[in-house]
């Protein structure tokens, strides 16, 4: 006797070998044994074998209309051997009965199951919906198969090419456009970027790296919303100084400047000027909804996303000539040993009397500039000359207070690798295309200018940090536990040291219209100037506020965003310059080794870290020249190929100095995306597998 049975949602035949009232004990073909439950037992036959049979009603299912099928069946649920002898005849066989069983199985859109061996017919209206469903799944899967074909000849399809970041980068793995690279990219055995680079999705390698920042930052675009720019108090006093700024010039959310009262009296008040939309802008108001939902400005070279909108930073930003509202903070100084004897914040308008711009003026205010009166330079404007004993004075006390934090961080700061300055020619801030020709200008760290920016910003955010702390108000801070090997800075809401600057609190305050951290800090600053001892009671943020951890969290995320685009730009154009300017060979020195054999370097004079191979057993800062090979603009990738040693391998004194600065992040290496080739293919339709053997 031989039975077949339903296991596991499959139809299996074999020779009953015994059987109990509940189950029964059945041998494959393949000569396997399994315990069968008596429910799940559906025929029970002498002839023909159970191969022969399976075989034989695999043939018949396939015969059977589906809709003539389901207009023979009852209205009640019914048995399949019900159906086969309504369908076929009263007399039908084995084989029909099975076949029945079979059709009836494969489609639950025709006939729903209703136990052992048992269907009842759908109702038309959901047979309907259902082969409506189906002939649309048709469709889409001819449409997939028309997508796929095409990327296989190197076209691409409108509708894949609009969504060409969702699928690379968020996808759908559902939708069809998603499911047409996967498939033609096992089709082609083709990676899916590559693939979609051959067929021509990708415009420009700027474009891609553009619009997909885009994608994944501001997804509805970079424009703002109309809205009015709300006007600073208007019974703010005028400040009895004459500030100036130094910024570079693209710089045009001006947010510090700097004056100076009482040279030669033997007290010196240093004012520190920060910009002041937190005086104007409510927090939660809709101004405040934008920047909190950009957190920063975002740079890049030749353009950038700014946090607010254009109409706020032209009210607020220092512009020279007008007399503009500001949180000052005064700083009182012994003249000769610049001992700090006393500070005072205060909200006011400040005159701002002129906007220097250091790219223009470094190479006048030099170090011999500043401290020796004797040295003229031609052309030197009037109104930098005019500065030129104050900019002395801040530039001695810029020294003093770097040596200073230099004592707490135990050691001193480094500035032997230099900035990188990068132009697009011609571009005038307009969003870049890519194609523009760029130059790249060094400037060594910690000149004149910078280090007196620097050192008054350290200045006022540690002071302002304090001060908060001190009156209970909480703000948002960064604090470095100490300066071993792994100790990173971090951003919370309480005054902890900051190892790596020397401080003992460190908020950031001075770009409140440029980072929305140092906005948030101004309103806590400003409460205090208004409310003193009480301020705690006044400030918008209270201690333990949620809405602060929020925002930390937030800025966190966002800001790394925009630092690592901003990185990647920024080696976008440097690859540039090496094609435009016909670059074959690099002198560079060694960071450390890499994997396979190579070595990681650092170009001299480029800002451009990369591999090598060629050599072995390089120590870390030795030099070299180095060939490079191909650029690949969409992976930012560059190798070189080591041509010489150019130090003496025995003289480790020639060695260049490398610096620890994160530059395993500087290098580029595979992008990645979230097309997987490898998935189970989806695209089948549900009832393609055959339910038997």
């Amino acid at each position: 006797m031989h039975a077949l049975f339903e296991e596991a949602g499959k139809f299996m035949a074999g020779r009953i070998l015994s059987e109990a009232d509940t189950s029964a004990q059945v041998e494959l073909d393949s000569g396997k044994r399994v315990k069968v439950k008596a429910a799940n037992i559906l025929l029970k036959f002498e002839k023909p074998a159970p191969s022969e049979l399976i075989t034989q009603a695999q043939a018949v299912a396939e015969t059977i209309e589906l809709d003539l099928a389901w207009e023979f069946a009852p209205e009640d649920d019914f048995g399949f051997a019900d159906l086969a002898r309504d369908y076929f005849s009263e007399n039908a066989t084995l084989a029909q009965q099975a076949g029945a069983l079979f059709r009836l199985y494969e489609a639950p859109h025709y006939f729903r199951r209703a136990g052992k061996g048992r269907f009842k017919k759908a109702p038309a209206e959901i047979l309907q919906q259902a082969l409506a469903a189906i002939e649309k799944k048709k469709a889409l899967l001819a449409q997939i198969d028309e997508w796929a074909a095409a990327l296989g000849r190197g076209e691409c399809p409108q509708p894949i090419r609009d969504q060409l970041y969702k699928i690379l980068f968020k996808p759908d793995k559902n939708a069809p456009e998603y499911k047409a690279v996967v498939e033609a990219s096992r089709a082609t055995h083709t990676a899916p970027l590559d693939l979609l680079q051959k067929a021509g999705a990708i415009d420009s390698a700027y474009q891609f790296h553009w619009k997909r920042f885009l994608f994944e930052n501001f997804p509805k675009g970079t424009g703002f919303p109309a809205l009015a720019a709300p006007q600073p108090p208007a019974d703010l006093p005028l400040a009895p100084v004459q500030a100036y700024s130094i910024d570079d010039s693209q710089t045009t959310e001006i947010d510090d400047a700097l004056s100076v009262q009482g040279l030669g009296t033997g007290t010196v008040v240093l004012g520190i000027h920060i910009a002041a939309p937190g005086l104007a802008i409510q927090p939660g108001s809709a101004i405040d909804q934008l920047g909190r939902a950009r957190l920063s400005t975002v740079y890049m070279p030749g353009y950038k996303i700014t946090m607010l909108p254009d109409e706020v930073v032209q009210i607020y930003t220092l512009d020279e000539g007008r007399a503009n509202p500001a949180v000052s903070l005064y700083v009182t100084l012994n003249e000769a040993t610049l001992e700090i004897t006393g500070t005072e914040t205060r909200l006011e308008r400040v005159p701002v009397e002129v906007n220097f711009r250091h790219d223009q003026l470094d190479h006048i205010v030099t170090e011999q500039w500043l401290t020796d009166p004797s040295i003229q330079h031609e052309n030197t404007p009037q109104a930098l000359q005019d500065k030129r004993e104050q900019l002395s004075f801040l530039y001695r006390l810029a020294l003093h207070l770097k040596a200073q934090r230099e004592v707490v961080r135990g050691k001193p700061e480094n500035f032997n690798r230099p900035d990188y300055n990068f132009r697009l020619v011609g571009n005038q801030g307009a969003e870049p295309t890519g194609h523009e020709q760029v130059q790249i200008s060094v400037r060594q760290r910690g000149a004149p200018l910078d280090l007196i920016v620097a050192e008054a910003a350290i200045v006022a955010n540690s002071t302002w940090g304090s001060w908060l702390a001190e009156l209970g108000v909480p703000g948002i801070y960064r604090s470095q536990a100490s300066m071993a090997p792994g100790v990173k800075v971090r951003m919370g809401t309480k005054a902890l040291p900051h190892a790596g600057i020397g401080v003992k609190a460190y908020s950031w305050a001075t770009s409140p219209l440029r980072r929305y951290t140092d906005l948030v800090n101004q309103w806590q600053i400003i409460a205090c100037a208004r409310h003193g001892a009480t301020a705690a009671l006044a400030a918008p943020f209270k201690p333990k506020d949620a809405d602060l951890f929020s925002i930390i969290s937030s800025f966190d995320a966002a800001y790394s965003a925009y630092n690592g685009y901003q990185a990647g730009m920024e080696r976008f154009w440097t690859l540039k310059y090496i094609e435009q300017n016909h670059i074959t060979e690099l002198t560079a020195a060694v960071i450390k080794e890499g994997p396979g054999g190579s070595f990681l370097v650092r170009a001299d004079d480029i800002p451009l870290v990369f591999p090598v191979l060629g050599a072995q057993n390089l120590p870390r800062g030795a030099r070299l020249k180095v060939r490079l090979g191909e650029v690949d603009e969409i992976t930012l990738d560059i190798h070189g190929t080591v041509v010489e040693r150019l130090d003496d391998p025995n003289d480790a004194s020639d060695d260049a100095v490398v610096e620890d600065e994160g530059d395993e992040d500087a290098v580029a290496g595979p992008i990645a995306i979230a097309v997987d080739v490898n998935e189970a293919d989806s695209t089948a339709p549900a009832n393609a597998d055959n339910p038997t053997p």
